[in-house]
């Protein structure tokens, strides 16, 4: 028997769409507030930042803090040669310096400062002088030889040794024994720089002063000798030749006074005559005498001690004669024959000089004084050889 069911119908189900904005949420438009302003996203990375240098700051302290210095590598090589390990786990010993145990001392002569090794300044200054000292010791006895005299060029490191004992025994007694032997070996490094030395029969050094340096030591008598042996014939032939242009120049120099002396006289003499020509042609009284004595003349213009002096009235005497306008004749005054002078030109020059002047002042004056130069040109003498003739 045939049962009969009733068949359903089958619906056909639509295919859903994936790609529906509505069956999608995550496909939608995002919203505002999701992602952050310009604004918030600046204070972050300030944020950031700030926590950064704060913990670096820190990381940096906390090493400092805990940080244990170095120790000094010891100066006798006990740890490995590796340079790349000596930097990580030692530092290098200073100079002048020993080291142990990561510790370091300065060697005699050095003070710590810090983490170097600097000289002693008074014990370097100790050793300065006694190295000065011995150099002129040592220089001093080779200047000596150098000079003719005795004494010793070459030291023996021995007697320069005991040299150096007695200078600091007599110069430094306050020193320790330590600064003693310091400044003692310091001083022989010196004065074994700056000096000559060789080695000697029983190998010991032997020390000379340069000579150059020795030259310097020498005194001034020793020079002074010296100076006169190298030099002796020109200082024989300086000494006579040097009175010889002295006495030259002496008599240059005198003639030349003489010569202005003269010329100066001359003229007292013509300007003397030339007024007592004046007075007489204008009918004075008190000068009614053309003439004058000469010797009155010479005794009145000559000084006391040029009187002495022959050759000053001689060579005035010689200059009148050849002065045509002077002349020249005996006369006896007072029942003595006296030579006299006397003015013969027409005119005179001091007149004319007068009224030159006169008229200057009245004027106010552009009368050259070349005008009077000219007029006494023709008495002024040319002085020359002749006057020592």
């Amino acid at each position: 028997m045939d049962t009969s069911f009733p068949k359903k119908r089958s619906r056909k189900r639509k295919p859903r769409d994936n790609t529906s904005p509505d069956r999608l949420p995550f496909f939608n438009e995002p919203s505002a507030s999701l992602f952050p302003s310009k604004g918030e996203l600046l204070r972050l990375i300030a944020v950031l930042a700030i926590a950064a240098s704060v913990s670096t700051a820190c990381h940096f302290i906390v090493r400092f803090l805990n940080r244990r210095p170095k120790p000094f590598c010891d100066s006798v090589d006990l740890v490995s040669p590796d340079p790349l390990y000596r930097q990580d786990f030692c530092e290098p010993c200073p100079t002048n310096a020993q080291c142990h145990d990561g510790k370091f001392e300065c060697v005699r002569g050095y003070q710590k400062h810090g983490k170097i090794c600097i000289e002693d300044g008074a014990i370097n200054r100790r050793a300065k002088e006694l190295s000065e000292l011995l150099e002129q010791h040592i220089c001093d006895a080779h200047a000596r030889v150098l000079c003719g005299e005795a004494g010793n060029i070459w030291f023996h490191q021995s007697d320069v040794e005991s040299i150096l004992d007695e200078e600091i025994a007599k110069r430094f007694s306050l020193l320790n024994v330590d600064g003693f032997e310091y400044a003692k070996h310091k001083a022989m490094e010196r004065v074994e720089s700056s000096m000559e030395t060789k080695d000697s029969i029983n190998r010991t050094k032997e020390i000379k002063c340069p000579e150059s340096l020795a030259e310097l030591y020498k005194s001034a008598s020793c020079l002074m000798r010296q100076w006169i042996y190298r030099n002796i014939k020109s200082l024989v032939l300086s000494s006579f030749l040097l009175p010889v242009a002295l006495g030259i120049l002496w008599r240059t120099h005198q003639r030349r006074v003489l010569c202005k002396r003269v010329e100066q006289l001359y003229n007292q003499v013509c300007d003397i005559l030339e007024d007592k020509a004046a007075n007489s042609s204008n009918g004075d009284k008190n000068g009614s005498e053309p003439w004058v004595v000469a010797s009155w003349l010479r005794d009145h213009l000559l000084l006391p001690k040029e009187r002495k002096n022959t050759m000053l009235w001689k060579k005035v005497e010689e200059l009148i004669q050849e002065d045509s306008r002077i002349d020249q004749y005996p006369r006896i005054i007072r029942g003595e024959t006296k030579v006299v002078f006397e003015w013969q030109a027409d005119g005179t020059l001091s007149s004319k000089i007068k009224k030159l002047q006169a008229e200057k002042s009245k004027s106010g004056g552009n009368v050259s004084a070349s005008s009077m130069h000219e007029e006494k040109k023709d008495r002024k003498p040319i002085l020359g050889v002749k006057l020592f003739a």
